[in-house]
Formats: structure tokens, sequence, C-alpha cells
């Protein structure tokens, strides 16, 4: 194996391991943003749900 062939696969393998990592990072923003979503749908159902108790107690007056 000559210079050039280590050369080369030193960069295949720094290429190999930085697409690694930016698929890490896009799995992690995906997760992360799955997760904002079910916490706005948390909050936005909770808003709901007073809401509507509010509007049963002001019937019930």
């Amino acid at each position: 194996m000559g210079m050039k062939d280590q050369f080369q696969d030193k960069a295949k393998d720094l290429a190999d391991k930085a697409k690694e990592r930016m698929d890490q990072g896009k799995d992690q923003a995906r997760d992360r943003g799955q997760q904002r979503d079910e916490d706005a749908q948390r909050t936005g159902q909770g808003a709901r749900e007073r809401v509507d108790q509010e509007m049963d107690q002001d019937y019930d007056a």
C-alpha cells in the first residue's frame, strides 16, 4: 500500500465519520422537534380543558 492509498483511506474514513456525525445531528434535531410538537400539543390540550372547565362553571352559575 502506497502513501497515496493511505491518504485516500484516511480521507474516506474522515468523510465517513463526518457523515455519521451529520446523521446523528439530524436525528437529534428531529427528536427535539418531535418533543416540542408533543409538548405543544399537551399544552394546547391543557388550555382547552381549562377553558372547557371555566365555561362549564360559568354555565353552572
